[in-house]
Formats: structure tokens, C-alpha cells, sequence
């Protein structure tokens, strides 16, 4: 029969003394986080019996943050997951203990985001959020930042310099996309372009360098007049049909927001004997589906997981400073996906 380890044993192991293996155990006194690591990631190796009570010893040693997460729309497959790559990541943490509360807002109007955002800062240690650009929701959050409290914005900047940002390069996204728009469509016509609104400022950057690609390249193309549709499915299907109907030399369509559903169903209804070319936004369900029967061509998908742990990096990395300070910018590089590599 096996011998069960002895506290000995996680010491020699871990490189310490028992002394220290017992100030971890028993909270005695205070430990370095790398020691404590160290030990139970030891006590994991060799089986200690007390492994799961190093472990919650660990966790409770680090200093506790609230976090308040703000993302968009609830019935929403992306930020859904999203919301749970952040809670994973952040319960991840090895310097502090983070408390990770999700909210939804099924409102994107800037006054709801500003009531929600003015909540949360009451018991948040730090907030995250998708929001469009509003000059009152930027000077909430400039008071925010001014009290101490950390603020980044996801996917989409504001206007205000005072917060951090993580997302994707848009510029690079919008001109992607055109790329593939530019080698993908055999036939000159008209493109078609939808956003959710030029208010968020990632689709407002993605389009921008959209036609800035066709205007540097020689091209037979036509593109047409933005459509925005609030990143609302309804809204992206009653969009996309009135490009279909009204533009029957409509050859590809480019989508830098969200409603992907409602293009979709839209083009599948029309069934045109020529094939209309489509780049959008985000790997789901439905988008999978699509890419797969050939309604997609291409798909720039945001780095989720990679997204939700520089998020929590983010906020450790704030937090670990004895004078916060603004953190530079955050900008991933978007994941291409096509028919064949998914």
C-alpha cells in the first residue's frame, strides 16, 4: 500500500520548509503568492491529502475584487459566450481573487447604459463594458475614473481618453474584408455595407478602412450608401432585403456589426440566381451553418478566449499598481475562418 504523503514530503517537493507549507495551511502569517503557488501546485503532484484545503487557503489569500462586466443583448450567442470566457478567465487569476458579475443589457440606448454603468460603480472595484460613443456616457465614466475606479471598454473604444481598451485592430478587419471582397467577387456590381450603428466606433473604423481599401486598388465595383440596423436582427433583414430589392446589380455585402441572423434568412429567401459574396462578423451557430452551405464566404471572428484572459490581465495589472495609471490600448488580430478550416 502506498505511503500517504507527509507534510515532509510537500515541503521537499515545493522547495520550502514545513514551516512555510504549515504558514500556507494554516494562514499563521503572510506568504508570498509565487510560494503559495509553488506549494500547491507541489501538493497537486504528489497527492496531498490537504491539496484542496492549500487551495482554498491560496485563493483566500489574495486580495478580493469586484468586477463588473457589461455586455449586450442576453439572447445573443456571442455575448453569451463572451460572458462566460470573462468569468472563466477571471476566476483564473493567480494575483487577486476576482468576483466576476455579468450583466446583459438588452437596451444599448446611451441613457440605459449610463443608469446601469452609475449602479454597478456602487459596490464595482472595476468595470468592463460594450457601449456605443455618448458624450454623457463618456463624462460618467471620466467621474468613474477619477474615483479610482478602472474602466475598459470591449470590442468597441469610446471617445474619451480616460478608459483602457481591449479589442480587435478594426482598421485591419475593415480592410480584410474588402480584400476578400475585392478576390472573392467575379462579377463587378454593387456592395452593400451594414453596421450596427456608426455610433460604435469599431464598426465605425471597420467601414472607414473598408472603402478606403477599394479607393487605394482598381476596381469595377459600385459601393453603395452604409445601412445601419442597430445590430438588430429585424432590423438587419429588413436592411438586407431592401438592398436585394432595390439593387439588382447587388453583387456582395459586407457586414461590420451584429444582425447576421437577419442577413441571412434574408438572402436565403431570395435565392438569386447570382451569387452574392458575404464577409461578417463572429463565428456562432447560425454563422457556422451559413458558412458551411455557402450563404458565408469568409468570417472575422473576434479571439474570445484570448480577449477574455488580457481582459482579467488587464485588470490585475491596474490593480497591482500602487498609482493606477490609463493602460495602453489592446488590439488583437481577428481569426479568419472559411468553409474548409472550420
Amino acid at each position: 500500500m502506498a505511503r500517504r504523503p507527509t507534510i515532509q514530503d510537500l515541503a521537499d517537493a515545493a522547495g520550502v520548509s514545513t514551516a512555510t507549507v504549515d504558514r500556507v495551511l494554516n494562514r499563521r502569517s503572510k506568504v508570498r503568492e509565487s510560494t503559495s503557488q509553488r506549494v500547491l501546485i507541489a501538493a497537486e503532484d504528489i497527492g496531498y491529502h490537504a491539496s484542496g484545503l492549500l487551495k482554498k487557503r491560496v485563493r483566500e489569500s489574495k486580495p478580493c475584487k469586484r468586477l463588473s462586466i457589461l455586455l449586450q443583448r442576453s439572447n445573443d450567442e456571442f455575448y453569451t459566450t463572451m460572458g462566460k470566457a470573462i468569468r472563466n478567465a477571471c476566476a483564473q487569476e493567480t494575483q487577486f481573487q476576482f468576483e466576476t458579475n455579468i450583466v446583459f443589457m438588452d437596451e444599448v440606448t446611451a441613457e440605459y447604459i449610463t443608469n446601469i454603468i452609475t449602479e454597478e460603480s456602487k459596490h464595482a472595484d472595476g468595470i468592463a463594458l460594450v457601449a456605443l460613443d455618448d458624450h454623457i456616457l463618456n463624462r460618467q465614466i471620466e467621474t468613474l475614473v477619477e474615483q479610482g475606479i478602472p474602466v475598459f471598454t470591449i470590442l468597441s473604444p469610446l471617445s474619451t481618453t480616460t478608459t483602457g481598451h481591449i479589442g480587435v485592430d478594426n482598421r485591419k478587419a475593415g480592410r480584410t474584408a474588402a480584400w476578400a471582397i475585392s478576390r472573392l467577387t467575379t462579377t463587378p456590381g454593387e456592395i452593400g455595407i451594414l453596421l450596427g450603428s456608426h455610433r460604435y466606433l469599431n464598426q465605425d473604423i471597420a467601414e472607414i478602412s473598408f472603402i478606403s481599401y477599394f479607393r487605394e486598388i482598381q476596381h469595377s465595383f459600385q459601393l453603395l450608401p452604409p445601412l445601419t440596423n442597430l445590430d438588430d436582427e429585424t432590423l438587419a433583414y429588413q436592411a438586407t432585403k431592401a438592398l436585394l430589392d432595390n439593387h439588382q446589380n447587388l453583387t456582395a455585402i459586407y457586414s461590420a456589426g451584429g444582425g447576421v441572423s437577419g442577413i441571412i434568412h434574408a438572402l436565403k429567401e431570395v435565392q438569386k440566381n447570382q451569387k452574392i459574396t458575404l464577409i461578417c462578423n463572429e463565428l456562432t451557430c447560425d454563422t457556422r451553418l451559413a458558412l458551411c452551405d455557402g450563404t458565408i464566404d469568409m468570417i472575422l471572428a473576434t479571439p474570445v478566449q484570448k480577449l477574455a484572459h488580457k481582459l482579467s490581465d488587464l485588470f490585475a495589472e491596474f490593480f497591482s499598481h500602487k498609482s493606477p495609471k490609463i493602460l495602453a490600448p489592446v488590439q488583437l488580430s481577428v481569426e479568419l475562418h472559411i468553409a474548409e478550416n472550420i
